[in-house]
């Protein structure tokens, strides 16, 4: 019994000054950027409120100082009566988020899909307030799977370079990851 060593807590490495391998930190939340327009305020209060509504989402990542990025997911919702616009509604909501460790393609993975779905709820709460704050009946945006939409670009990506080289191109892509999905619907 005496010769039986205790198992720890698993940070046994940690408190030996090593480093752990994979470190993900939310280092910062921030609204980047919002807006509301209702440029056919207010007679577009004046009619029956069967809108077209359109969502567009953007994310786009960049790199800061050595672990540090960050990503910026930006939501667009545009609801028209007929050919008029009654309101559009754009809000950019940021993090820095700290990445060490990961591997290229987990990394990737988590800035473009992971990350988003981390600032989405903000985005969500600031576009629904704004919108009745507008004076328009509430928008609560629907869950969005950013994994799907990741691994989308990643097939568009694929097929992208793929083609290129079937032309002879053969360079590679460079640019930020990014994800964008768009939607329509009908606001009751």
């Amino acid at each position: 019994m005496a010769d039986e060593q205790p198992q720890g807590n698993g940070q046994g490495a940690a408190q030996q000054g090593e480093q752990p391998k994979q470190q993900f930190q939310i280092a910062k939340l921030y609204l980047k950027d919002v807006s509301l327009e209702t440029p056919n305020s207010p007679e577009v209060f004046t009619g029956e409120w069967k809108p077209q509504v359109n969502v567009d989402l953007t994310s786009k990542t960049r790199a800061l100082q050595e672990g540090h990025y960050e990503v910026a997911l930006t939501v667009t919702v545009t609801a028209k009566q007929g050919e008029k616009t009654a309101y559009l509604c754009e809000v950019t909501q940021a993090g820095v988020f700290q990445i060490k460790g990961f591997e290229d393609a987990a990394r990737n993975g988590l800035l473009g899909a992971y990350c988003p779905a981390q600032l989405f709820p903000y985005v969500r709460e600031t576009v629904n307030s704004l919108i009745t704050q507008g004076g328009f009946p509430a928008m609560v945006l629907q869950p969005v799977n950013f994994d799907a939409l990741y691994q989308q670009r990643l097939a568009q990506a694929a097929e992208r370079q793929k083609a290129e080289q079937a032309q002879g191109g053969g360079a590679e892509a460079k640019g930020s990851d990014s994800t964008a999905a768009q939607g329509s619907d009908t606001q009751q």
